[in-house]
């Protein structure tokens, strides 16, 4: 999933000393930290202080590799070290190849960035048909839709059975929020739309256009393009995430509908040839042009302009004066100098890539544990070096920043609990909710009666199964069986006017909880 940002990912609890393991890249000449000596010793403390299982850094400069090496281990518990060569989930960051691959289709003259999306997927809708008519492949990709943060994301997170192609004819059923360019909202959903213009266009799935047309040519032999490959055995890195309070493995989204938006699993290695690519304006090293420097300049054109919020105490270094969104990346600047750049989450997963275009620079940093502050002090550490600016703390800076968010989030939920009217009764006997619900754009809920309650399944999505646990009036806690999702929820049941039910609304129960469980999205009504 800023380009995602959850408050999940900068959660801290305690600390957990790892095993100090650096695992070095072979191919990088002499001495790649050569002006950088602590990098090590920083990226081991990173580890320690933030519960980071393992990382990955890639540095590139000037069309070289100045460094590409793992740190930790690839699971807890477990001494098998990270190295180069190790995948990692990029998540999100898989959203710039799909960008890249629609600027290969365009160099090859099979569609236009301003082409509309009906001239290539004819039966494709929008819930407005105006927007259906005037939605480009440029809009696909640029987060101004007037779609809602992570608007769509509930069909296929936590992973459901649903295929591409039914992810894209869902949208026509998601109303906007916002008018049509108006407003900046990320979304996963349109990156699915985008991947079937390029089956389209292409006559290839958008896994055998990626392989073929980029990972392929630029040497990437470590990558897959496929959120399963996670599964695979091998030299992966194992997700972990916190889980009430212990940091532990977790069972990786694996779902392949999605693979356009978030499914590429790389390595340090091969991250680095492709900031070197990126860098370079698509030339490749021994190799002919991968693409021209005209699409490097669509890539990097800011199309959506983002709002400039004050960051916080102790993070002042890290004002931006300008941001917005343009093709798979995100561009703001960083102490006057352009940066090119996106961060990726996905379950056990978070990672960050970026640039700096006028020194040709590149970093990319990968981790196996939900804690963004990891690759932030990185990222922040190495660009601080390389722009001559004084050293600072960021560990112990985004380590403050950790404890003041989970201080307010914790406050946020014990006031809601407080709010809590727990003399109020349900309004109907338990048997009065349970019946099967349905939403237009997800498809069918069922509240069930049993023994010990109600309880909850989604038809599509088989790990959301949760309890529901009266809380006030018509409202009900949803706690899930899964606790690996830490997304319960709360359903507010509607009765009709004669007393019955008619719906039901849900939405998340604490700001902690991932934008793209968004519940706040559905309609249930209830089936007769």
């Amino acid at each position: 999933m800023c380009i995602r940002r959850r408050l999940a990912l900068l959660s801290l609890v305690g600390l957990l000393v790892l095993p100090s393991q650096a695992a070095r890249a072979q191919d990088v000449p002499g001495d790649p930290l050569a002006g950088l000596p602590d990098l090590d010793a920083w990226v081991e403390r990173t580890l320690e202080t933030f519960e980071v299982p393992g990382v990955a850094v890639a540095i590139v400069k000037d069309g070289e590799i100045v460094l590409a090496r793992g740190y930790g281990v690839r699971r807890l518990g477990e001494p098998t070290p990270v190295d180069e060569h190790t995948r990692f989930g990029i998540a999100s960051n898989t959203k710039a190849f799909t960008a890249t691959a629609l600027g290969l289709l365009v160099e090859d003259g099979k569609l236009e960035w301003d082409g509309r999306v009906i001239d290539y997927l004819p039966w494709f809708r929008m819930w407005d048909p105006w927007v259906t008519r005037e939605i480009t492949v440029r809009d696909l990709l640029v987060h101004r839709s007037g779609l809602g943060l992570g608007q769509g994301d509930l069909l296929y997170w936590p992973e459901s059975d649903i295929t591409r192609r039914e992810i894209v004819e869902a949208v026509r059923h998601l109303e906007p929020v916002t008018s049509f360019r108006s407003a900046y909202a990320y979304d996963n959903i349109l990156y699915h739309v985008a991947a079937l213009v390029i089956e389209e266009v292409s006559g290839l799935t958008w896994e055998e256009f990626v392989h073929s047309g980029i990972i392929e040519p630029l040497g990437m032999g470590d990558t897959r393009v496929t959120r399963a490959s996670t599964l695979e055995e091998g030299n992966v890195a194992t997700p972990h995430a916190r889980i009430e309070g212990v940091v532990r493995p977790v069972v990786p989204l694996a779902a392949t509908a999605t693979n356009a938006a978030g499914g590429i699993n790389s390595t340090a290695a091969d991250m680095a040839k492709w900031l070197i690519v990126q860098l370079d304006s698509g030339r490749v090293v021994g190799a002919d042009r991968l693409f021209a420097e005209s699409t490097t300049r669509q890539l990097w054109n800011p199309v959506t302009p983002l709002s400039i919020r004050r960051v916080p105490e102790g993070m002042e270094p890290l004002q931006a004066q300008f941001a917005g969104y343009a093709l798979g990346f995100g561009i703001r600047d960083h102490r006057g100098h352009k940066m090119v750049t996106h961060t990726g989450g996905l379950p056990g997963y978070v990672s960050r890539v970026t640039m700096i275009p006028d020194l040709k620079l590149g970093i990319a940093v990968l981790t196996n544990q939900e804690m963004g502050a990891a690759y932030e002090s990185i990222t922040a550490r190495i660009l601080d070096h390389y722009l001559e600016a004084e050293p600072r703390d960021w560990i112990s800076a985004f380590n403050d920043l950790n404890a003041r968010r989970d201080s307010l989030v914790a406050a946020r939920d014990e006031a809601a609990a407080a709010e809590r009217d727990r003399t109020s009764l349900p309004s109907l006997p338990l048997e009065g909710y349970a019946g099967t619900y349905r939403d237009a754009w997800y498809g069918d809920v069922e509240i069930m009666r049993e023994a010990g309650g109600l309880a909850i399944q989604f038809s599509r999505t088989e790990s959301l199964l949760g309890d529901l646990e009266h809380w006030q009036f018509d409202t009900f806690y949803v706690r899930w069986r899964d606790r690996e999702l830490r997304a319960d929820a709360f359903i507010t049941f509607e009765l009709a006017t004669d007393g019955s039910v008619a719906g039901a609304r849900m939405r998340a129960a604490s700001p902690s909880v991932d934008f793209s469980y968004d519940f706040h999205d559905l309609d249930l009504r209830r089936n007769p």
